[in-house]
């Protein structure tokens, strides 16, 4: 079955950078666009950005200029590259499989001084 797993959350400072991983199994990778959501408290789950199959990226406007996303398709992995780090960017991570509707467990990240 289709599996998606994140990790690399964790705690970090305001203006501090963390890199999560979105690992995938169970379908063709390579072939499949993949989307990063994210949730604060309280708040409602939010996109954050895309990666098609052909690599390309779009991001919201809030994340623009300060994360980065990327694929591996020889690891089967989706990465989220997160840099200048603010406390609203504080939340549950998530990565995502639109065309089958899949969403891994998340992983916490808090910006906090």
């Amino acid at each position: 079955q289709v599996q998606l797993v994140e990790s690399g959350g964790g705690l970090v400072q305001p203006g501090g950078s963390l890199r999560l991983s979105c690992r995938v199994s169970g379908i063709t990778f390579r072939a499949y666009n993949l989307n990063w959501y994210r949730q604060a408290p309280g708040k409602q789950r939010e996109w954050v950005g895309s990666i098609t199959s052909g690599s390309s990226i779009s991001y919201a406007s809030s994340v623009k200029g300060r994360f980065t996303i990327s694929r591996d398709n020889d690891q089967n992995t989706m990465s989220l590259q997160m840099n200048v780090l603010k406390p609203d960017d504080t939340g549950v991570y998530y990565c995502n499989l639109p065309s089958r509707g899949n969403w891994g467990q998340g992983t916490q990240v808090t910006v906090s001084s």
